[in-house]
């Protein structure tokens, strides 16, 4: 009987702490837009500021690690006062990677814009 008592208790225990982990684990979504001349380098920058952002959220967080997923997000145009939602006729890509979903379009004052979206877990 006092045997079966302990091992109760210790699941009860092992259960009570393995429920907890991932609680303490959040997620977040960001997202990261740039503009330039080149498609390659709103495409590029656009996905190095997302990694950026994500560092950012781990410090802020506390987190000791982050674990970025690809998500899809809305384009960003800088200028919203002009062009207030991006159509679909100005997308000229999607890319995606494991990191980051990324979609460019044409820019009002700029050639190319490219908005990247993650989802950020940590803990």
């Amino acid at each position: 009987m006092l045997r079966s008592a302990k091992i109760i208790v210790l699941a009860i225990l092992a259960l009570a702490a393995w429920g907890q982990h991932p609680a303490a684990a959040g997620c977040q979504v960001i997202s990261a837009t740039h503009s330039a001349d080149t498609k390659a380098e709103a495409l590029t920058m656009s996905r190095q500021l997302a990694a950026q952002s994500a560092a950012e959220l781990r410090r802020s967080k506390g987190w000791s690690y982050v674990s970025m997923s690809a998500y899809r997000v809305k384009p960003d145009p800088f200028w919203k006062s002009v062009r207030p939602v991006v159509p679909k006729d100005v997308i000229y890509g999607s890319f995606v990677t494991a990191k980051t979903y990324t979609t460019c379009f044409t820019g009002v004052v700029v050639p190319y814009v490219c908005t990247s979206g993650s989802k950020v877990c940590g803990n």
